[in-house]
């Protein structure tokens, strides 16, 4: 299974995995909440399922993605802080652009991507993310568990984790949100070999119970991309 599912090269996938991690990253050292940083992984999925990358330079759409994502999501960043931020990451070692009229140019560029991003999205740039889900659902999984198993194993720490790196590609756009946290703490627990108590004999698995409609299937399939997701990271590296 491509690892975005989505038609194009492996070549096409690779860079919007480095993309996302660069969103990603860059947003962790401007200090973005989780939130936040979801909705400027969103949307620039989105607006490359819109277009190609042969017509926009995909590092620039990220900085406006990130820019857009603060407004949305209410924590404002200046562009300067994000061009600085953006431009140490890709130039390791370097000192800060200096305000000169190379910077005012890409910070023109940055608010001009902005706008063309909401008008190829129209201006759709809200999004439900499964974040909330998953911390109703720890917190109940939490009240089920043995206090002893669940403290000595980080489900909790694997499960966000997971949730972090799912951006990588566009889970995002293909899956419900319930279904995301669903499926990233059922790998959680997977990973840990633990079991929520009683599930075997319940008539209704316990993730039946967070998820009516979720399945075992859409459960697998998105833990399957996931897997793609870690490989794909192998490979780059």
């Amino acid at each position: 299974m491509d690892t975005c599912n989505v038609p194009g090269s492996n070549k096409d996938v690779k860079t919007h995995f480095k993309v996302s991690r660069f969103i990603i990253e860059a947003g962790v050292k401007l200090g973005m909440h989780s939130v936040p940083i979801a909705t400027a992984c969103t949307v620039y999925h989105k607006f490359f399922k819109e277009t190609s990358l042969e017509k926009y330079d995909p590092y620039l759409v990220a900085m406006s993605a990130i820019y857009l994502a603060g407004k949305v999501e209410e924590q404002h960043l200046r562009t300067r802080d994000i061009i600085n931020v953006c431009h140490r990451y890709q130039n390791p070692g370097h000192e800060p652009l200096e305000v000169d009229s190379k910077f005012w140019e890409l910070r023109d560029s940055i608010v001009h991507c902005e706008l063309l991003m909401l008008r190829m999205l129209n201006f759709r740039v809200s999004f439900q993310h499964p974040h909330k889900y998953l911390l109703h659902y720890l917190i109940s999984l939490n009240n089920w568990m043995n206090r002893h198993s669940w403290e000595r194993t980080p489900i909790a720490t694997a499960a966000w984790a997971l949730l972090r790196d799912s951006y990588h590609g566009d889970l995002c756009l293909r899956h419900e949100p319930q279904h995301i946290a669903v499926a990233v703490l059922y790998f959680a627990l997977q990973c840990y070999g633990i079991e929520v108590p009683s599930n075997n004999n319940a008539e209704t698995s316990w993730w039946q119970v967070f998820s009516e409609d979720v399945t075992e299937l859409t459960i697998n399939n998105i833990i399957s991309d996931l897997i793609n997701i870690y490989t794909m990271d192998t490979e780059i590296a």
